[in-house]
């Protein structure tokens, strides 16, 4: 754990953080793993679009294979190049993919983005960071609060915080102790998804950080989850996983559903027998979320 935390002290010192014409939000974490970064970025996205104020979302592409920062195109790229949450991001708004956040960063700048928001990089210290908030998942919380490879932590738990201006409590679990505001979230289906899968027999599948938070988040929709296939985080979808989940879910007379981020990973031929499940981060207190952005 020592030897990880010493590589990511001497990387923060011997970067000179580069400021940009543009306000910079970190949506990060101080665990690995899945926390609800993204949702969060999407959340705040919407407020900026709400206000008509040009943003782009900023992000490493993880797993994508592309060596060169891009704009994403969700009709021309795939999640091997360019990963899920990006694709899923550019939905929604500019996103730009770059290993390189500086030179990601300024691509965005370049195409009128005024705002930048980092989904993850909260460990990256490339740029200089207007309002970097924390993303922690309260039933689990930090772990066994040791850094990698001991424990689940990037870094630090004080440290971290320390860098931060604000914590963004992911469910219904304690928060934690810190002077930082703390804003509780939670992750709900949009209205169109609850619609359509209400009273619905479904045959759900999920490669992500928590599968079961969304098997359940399906149950408390009103479906009727017949199969619950979990995969790993980020899984490639093969040819026999598909004919295996197809062929279960004729046998059940159920219909597939998958997350939005399993969807864009799917070959385009599957996605039209697959129903993605669109979620949302709902803030219990959005004037405080805007005031803590510097939006109010």
């Amino acid at each position: 754990g020592n030897l990880y935390d010493w590589g990511g002290r001497i990387k923060q010192w011997r970067t000179q953080p580069q400021r940009l014409p543009a306000r910079v939000l970190c949506v990060g974490n101080l665990t690995v793993g899945g926390t609800g970064k993204t949702p969060v970025a999407l959340a705040i996205g919407a407020l900026l679009a709400k206000r008509q104020e040009p943003f782009a979302f900023l992000s490493r592409g993880y797993r994508g294979t592309l060596s060169q920062p891009a704009i994403v195109d969700p009709a021309r790229h795939s999640a091997s190049e360019v990963g899920d949450e990006p694709l899923l991001l550019a939905r929604h708004g500019m996103t730009v993919v770059s290993a390189d956040r500086v030179a990601g960063a300024w691509i965005a700048v370049q195409h009128g983005a005024r705002t930048i928001i980092m989904d993850d990089g909260f460990q990256n210290p490339g740029l200089v960071k207007d309002v970097s908030l924390i993303v922690v998942d309260t039933h689990s919380h930090f772990g066994n609060g040791f850094v990698i490879p001991a424990g689940p932590l990037r870094e630090p738990i004080a440290r971290g915080l320390a860098r931060a201006q604000g914590v963004v409590l992911m469910g219904d679990g304690a928060s934690i102790a810190t002077s930082l505001p703390q804003l509780r979230v939670s992750i709900v289906p949009s209205a169109e998804a609850q619609a359509s899968v209400e009273g619905k027999k479904v045959a759900a599948f999920a490669g992500i950080g928590r599968p079961e938070k969304f098997f359940a988040t399906l149950k408390a929709a009103g479906a009727q989850v017949v199969l619950a296939h979990a995969f790993a985080d980020h899984y490639a979808f093969q040819a026999s996983d598909w004919r295996a989940l197809r062929e279960e879910a004729v046998e059940y007379g159920a219909t597939l559903v998958t997350t939005e981020k399993d969807w864009v990973r799917l070959e385009a031929a599957w996605r039209a027998e697959v129903m993605a499940f669109p979620v949302e981060a709902q803030f219990e207190d959005t004037p405080a979320l805007e005031q803590l952005l510097g939006l109010s």
